[in-house]
């Protein structure tokens, strides 16, 4: 839990809320205080707004490690002592692997460590990070299975897994009036006015609300597309009409969830973050909307990438550029043979909690490395994820990635990579030490400006009778001291 959220019995500490009525900043995580100067406003970035909090401690915020391990004890001990044990072997394996599990996710909604996020509830968010790990774990055991086991197993799962996907014409006849079909010319367009439409608008609306950036989600957008190009001879559903790319995709569904996505950061921004204990709210309806505002930040933190500004930045750019273009979705999906299925769902709904903690500790450790000295343990697991997740597609179906690209879009990539690294090139390099040689040019000349000047006063300057004497020169032998 957030310490700026609660209030310990012996008092209000240091950097803790104020009574209500007196303004109060959001005291940093733990460890944030000792790295930052005293003073109000000191525990706050420029960036960040301003918290007011009266420090209401409920049973709600309470933390019951001990009525959780109560209600576990119990638990087993019932199916221990009073539940008779089934004799199918199969039934009794899952059931203790689902039982470890629970009680794992247990003990870490219970005793894991806070992140960034305390709303709805900081138990909320250890959840999720307990399922990263489980998630992990899952990963894991199926990279080191052969691709004939790791596919079967998903059977365990689902009997309807673990079946070849059958072969589909995803492109198909890309004519918007089909004047040849009487009774319906646009049945064409209806045909992709199908679930994804809502689910691309969704999906980039929070993916918005995660970048925090107009130009990174515009940037993604537009290049899915052009990686679906490129990659359509890979993937068949990649197969798409060109009026489906860019006007459905980027500039209906995408463009759409961008926009809606941008004014809900605005509004965060301007909004008034005072919070109150429920039971000092008088009103019936102050009380609804304190509870519906449970589930909105504590605080807002503007997002300033500026990955122009280092070479750290830069490539923390770019690494979340090709995280966010969720390339491992689809091939995943394809190399296990996942049809349409729920796992599907519930893997997006995965990453749309966890990726919203794991790009806040992103931020927080590119923008102030001082006080965050390490990566965040959310973007540490969804970086592992996404790179185990990688492993298993290219040890599962190493034919499909090897599948040479066209000629011309081989090189398109080609010239797009060289313009991008000539040009990080250009800017974190030659452009530095060109800057650094014209300033000490410009630092030397004027050096040399100045003592140019100096000389010239000594010059036309006469010695008065306040002007120290100047430096006289030793005799030498035969030669007189100059008066």
């Amino acid at each position: 839990m957030r310490r700026g959220e609660r209030r310990g019995a012996g008092g209000p500490r240091q950097g803790s809320p104020v009574p209500a009525g007196k303004a109060s900043l959001e005291e940093p995580p733990d460890g944030a205080t000792a790295g930052r100067a005293s003073g109000p406003g000191a525990g706050r970035r420029s960036t960040e707004s301003e918290v007011y909090d009266d420090g209401t401690n409920t049973f709600f915020w309470r933390a019951h490690t001990l009525t959780v391990l109560f209600i576990l004890t119990c638990v087993l001990g019932y199916v221990t002592l009073l539940e008779e044990t089934p004799r199918d072997t199969a039934y009794n394996t899952k059931r203790g692997i689902v039982a470890s599990i629970l009680v794992f996710l247990c003990f870490g909604v219970t005793q894991a460590k806070d992140g960034p996020f305390s709303r709805p509830h900081p138990a909320y968010w250890r959840f999720w990070l307990c399922v990263s790990v489980v998630y992990e774990l899952f990963l894991i055991f199926i990279l080191f299975q052969t691709v004939q086991d790791g596919r079967q197993f998903l059977k365990y799962v689902d009997p309807k897994l673990g079946v070849p996907l059958p072969e589909r014409d995803y492109g198909g006849n890309c004519l918007i009036y089909d004047a040849d079909n009487e009774s319906d010319p646009f049945h064409n367009v209806w045909d992709k006015l199908d679930g994804f439409v809502p689910a691309h608008f969704l999906g980039w609306y929070l993916k918005t609300l995660m970048i925090r950036d107009w130009w990174m989600c515009t940037i993604v957008s537009v290049m899915f597309e052009f990686l679906e190009y490129s990659l359509e001879h890979q993937l068949p559903n990649f197969s798409e009409c060109w009026w489906d790319h860019w006007i459905m995709d980027v500039l209906v569904c995408n463009g759409l969830g961008i926009y809606c996505g941008m004014k809900t950061l605005e509004w965060l921004s301007l909004k008034t973050y005072k919070w109150q204990g429920l039971w000092n709210i008088p009103t019936y309806k102050g009380k609804m909307k304190r509870i519906a505002f449970q589930f909105t930040p504590y605080s807002w933190v503007r997002f300033e990438w500026k990955p122009a500004s280092s070479l750290r930045r830069w490539l923390a750019v770019c690494g979340i550029i090709l995280f966010l273009l969720e390339l491992n979705t689809f091939y995943l999906k394809f190399v296990l043979w996942m049809p349409p299925h729920y796992l599907v769902l519930l893997r997006l709904v995965f990453f749309v909690n966890v990726g919203g903690v794991a790009m806040r500790e992103i931020y927080d450790f590119m923008d102030d490395p001082k006080l965050h000295k390490k990566l965040g343990q959310q973007a540490w697991l969804v970086a592992a994820i996404t790179v185990t997740e990688l492993l298993i597609v290219v040890k599962y179906d190493p034919h499909t990635l090897t599948l040479s690209l066209p000629f011309y879009i081989s090189q398109c990539w080609t010239l797009g990579s060289v313009l991008v690294l000539t040009w990080t090139i250009w800017r974190f390099f030659l452009r530095d030490i060109t800057l650094r040689y014209k300033e000490t040019r410009r630092q030397k000349q004027q050096s040399r400006g100045e003592q140019g000047r100096a000389g010239g006063d000594m010059d036309g300057h006469l010695p008065g009778p306040e002007d120290p004497p100047g430096p006289v020169e030793p005799e030498r032998e035969g030669v007189p001291a100059p008066n």
